[in-house]
This record gives structure tokens, C-alpha cells and sequence, in this order.
């Protein structure tokens, strides 16, 4: 199909780096020094956490003060890196014509739970917090109120969908004709709500996650910014379509049967007229827990009979929650870049134990390079809470 949202222009900051060029590296190099364990998370052990690998984050204006929190900084860190093209965009096609769609799932919270032990320790909450920057909302009415947009700008929430989704709503009004370009993505911060939430779950290790392994114990939380000025105009490497598919399996556990990430996968194959064969690589969710590797793995088998190069990029960056499904289509997005001269595909980073209860996945090792195919198409699947499912498919656009 013609391709109508393309995408020119990605920043992105996580536990690998800043910049699509450091970035870029690490996740081929399959780099996860970024993984460090730290106190002070969980009441009694440290935990395993993918902290964003950058200096010093952005100042937000001052005018801006009721937005300050390290989600809408790191936000910042990410827009800064594609400033120069979004200033474009809105100079050719106008304020109103261009929107922001960002997917999170903690927003202001850090802040939150700073508010709330200061209050249990003063009997008042410190002065200049805004209780508002813990609205879901909030990271895109920040970025729209930067620049001063009043295109549609708002925020999708469905845990570890949520920025996928984000992407699939910017492909969406574009081609309603509501934006001419969209600037989409996700942000999500370290913060105790999540590290907890998930290690009462007993999600959680603090060893390094080690996908499709039979010696896998749980996911590490990370935090991370990815964000791509989405376009009608075109640009070398477009979203070519997007499955979504909603399991109501159960409140946390996903479907065993993986019916609904499979289908979700084979809409956005078909959203983007290829078949099977010509995926070059699938971004797999892959959290290293043992209800999602399983059900992942056979809905992967059954699409792909003839294997399919695919890895798990969590062990690199930890899981990023609501910044995942943008930050796993910006690692498909490097691979498909100038940034990758040696055309290798991102590795997965696992202890090599397989485990025999699973469908044998073709899992990309070390120095694998991308296949020659007639178009270089790729997927990214993310899988969330209540069976949300979303599957991205992004290449070439010629």
C-alpha cells in the first residue's frame, strides 16, 4: 500500500544512550552496562533498573513550571534532538495542523511520591508542586504548550501499549486529514509505583532479564524517551501499518494461546500488503517472564513457520512500560538507518539456555546482518495489561 505517515526524524533517549547515533551502537552491540542495580526501590533488595543514559536533562521555561518533572524533562531530551525538523513542519503546515500523541504510563508520579512523603513528614505538600503533573495527560499538553501547537495533542494510556498505540493514533490523523504531521512517541520514568507494583506481582528480577530462557525469572523496569515527527510528506522510512487486537484474557496474564498477539501481527502484515516471508525482523516483546515468552513464542511460531530473525531488545534498556512500543519501533527504525553501515540486526541478549517447552524462535545473534529482501520491512510487538495488543510495521518507503 501507498504509505502515508512517514518518518523523517527520531530522538530517543534510554539506558543505551542519547541520540540515534549512540543509541544506535549500544543496541547493536547488544550493550546492557546500562542495567544497574540500585538501593533504594524496593524496601528490602535492590532492583534491576534501566536508568536513561544522559548527563543533564533539560530545564523546562519557566512558564512552564506547573509541567517540571523528569517524565516531561526526559520528554525535552528526546524533542530537543529533533527540534530543528519539528520547527519545520510547523512553519510549513501551520500550528494548527500539527499534533503531539504520546503514550506513558507514569507521567508525573516520581514527583508524586515525593509530594506525598514530604506531606508525611511537614503535614503540607511542598511548595510549587502541581498536583496536575501527575495527570496522564500532561506530557503532551507540555510539549503542545512548548510550542505553542494547537493541533489534537493528548495522551494514550494502556500500560505497555501505550506508545505504540500512540503511533498507530498519529498514522490515524494523518490520514484523516486532521494533521499534516504529528509528533508521536512515549516517555516513562523510574519510579517506586511501578518497581514495586511489578515485584509484588513477582514480575521482577534482579538478575539481568533473560528472554525465551529456561532460566528466565521477570522482567527490569527501565525508563526512556522515544519520539518521531510523523509526516504525510514522504521520507525514506515510513509506518506502513499497524494490528491491534484486545485479548480480555485477564487483568495481567495474557491469553496462553497468544491468539490475540498473532492477531494483531498478521493485521499490520496486512495493513502493509506483505506476507510472511518478507518480514526482514520482528522487535519481540519479549519481558522474560514466563506467561508472555510462552504465549509469544507460539503465536510467533505459528505465523512464521519458516522462522523469522527476531530478538528481545528488553535486556538492553529494561522494560520501559508506556515508552516501550516507540522505543522498540526507534530500534527497528535504526536498523533500517544510515546509522547502521553494517546493516546488523539488533541482537538478543539471553543466558543461550533454550527452553524446551517453547516453539524454537530464530533468535538473532551477535554480527546476524539484515537479509536482502525486495523491501526491508520490519515488526514491533508490544503486549500490555488486559490484553491489549499492538503490532507496528515499519520500511523502506519506496
Amino acid at each position: 500500500m501507498n504509505p502515508i505517515a512517514y518518518l523523517p526524524a527520531l530522538g530517543l533517549v534510554n539506558a543505551l544512550g542519547s541520540g540515534a547515533a549512540e543509541v544506535c551502537d549500544g543496541l547493536l552491540r547488544g550493550d546492557t552496562t546500562g542495567m544497574r542495580c540500585e538501593d533504594g526501590w524496593l524496601p528490602s533488595r535492590p532492583a534491576r533498573v534501566g536508568r536513561a543514559r544522559i548527563t543533564d536533562l533539560p530545564a523546562l521555561p519557566a512558564r512552564l513550571a506547573q509541567h517540571d518533572s523528569r517524565n516531561n524533562r526526559l520528554l525535552l531530551a528526546a524533542y530537543a534532538q529533533i527540534a530543528a525538523e519539528v520547527d519545520a513542519a510547523i512553519a510549513r503546515f501551520g500550528p494548527q495542523r500539527v499534533g503531539v500523541v504520546l503514550g506513558t504510563s507514569t507521567s508525573g508520579i516520581l514527583e508524586g511520591e515525593a509530594a506525598v512523603a514530604h506531606h508525611a513528614r511537614h503535614g503540607a505538600l511542598p511548595a510549587g508542586f502541581h498536583y496536575g503533573l501527575q495527570e496522564l495527560g500532561d506530557a503532551a499538553r507540555c510539549l503542545a504548550d512548548l510550542l505553542g501547537l494547537s493541533g489534537p495533542a493528548y495522551t494514550v494510556s494502556t500500560a505497555c501499549t501505550s506508545s505504540a498505540k500512540a503511533m498507530v493514533s498519529a498514522q490515524g490523523l494523518i490520514r484523516a486529514g486532521l494533521c499534516d504531521a504529528v509528533i508521536a512517541g512515549g516517555v516513562d520514568t523510574l519510579c517506586r509505583l511501578t518497581i514495586n507494583g511489578f515485584s509484588s506481582l513477582e514480575a521482577t528480577t534482579a538478575d539481568l532479564c533473560n528472554p525465551m530462557s529456561a532460566n528466565r525469572q521477570g522482567i527490569n523496569i527501565g525508563e526512556a524517551a522515544a519520539l518521531f515527527l510523523v509526516s504525510r510528506e514522504p521520507a525514506p522510512i515510513a509506518l506502513l501499518g499497524a494490528g491491534e487486537s484486545s485479548d480480555a484474557h485477564h487483568v495481567s496474564a495474557p491469553d496462553p494461546t497468544g491468539r490475540g498477539a498473532e492477531a494483531a501481527i498478521r493485521q499490520a502484515m496486512a495493513q502493509a500488503g506483505v506476507a510472511p516471508e518478507h518480514i526482514a525482523y520482528l522487535n519481540l516483546h519479549g519481558t522474560a517472564t514466563p506467561k508472555n515468552d510462552e504465549m509469544e513464542s507460539q503465536a510467533v511460531a505459528r505465523i512464521f513457520p519458516a522462522g523469522v530473525p527476531c530478538s528481545s531488545t528488553k535486556p538492553l534498556t529494561g522494560h520501559t512500560l508506556g515508552a516501550a512500543g516507540a522505543t522498540e519501533l526507534a530500534f527497528c527504525w535504526l536498523a533500517l538507518s544510515p546509522h547502521n553501515v553494517g546493516h546488523r540486526l539488533p541482537p538478543h541478549v539471553w543466558d543461550g539456555c533454550a527452553d524446551p517447552a517453547l516453539p524454537e524462535l530464530n533468535l538473532v545473534r551477535a554480527g546476524d546482518t539484515l537479509a536482502t529482501h525486495a523491501r526491508r520491512v520490519m515488526l514491533s510487538s508490544s503486549f500490555a495489561f488486559g490484553g491489549s495488543n499492538c503490532c507496528l510495521a515499519i520500511g523502506d518507503a519506496a
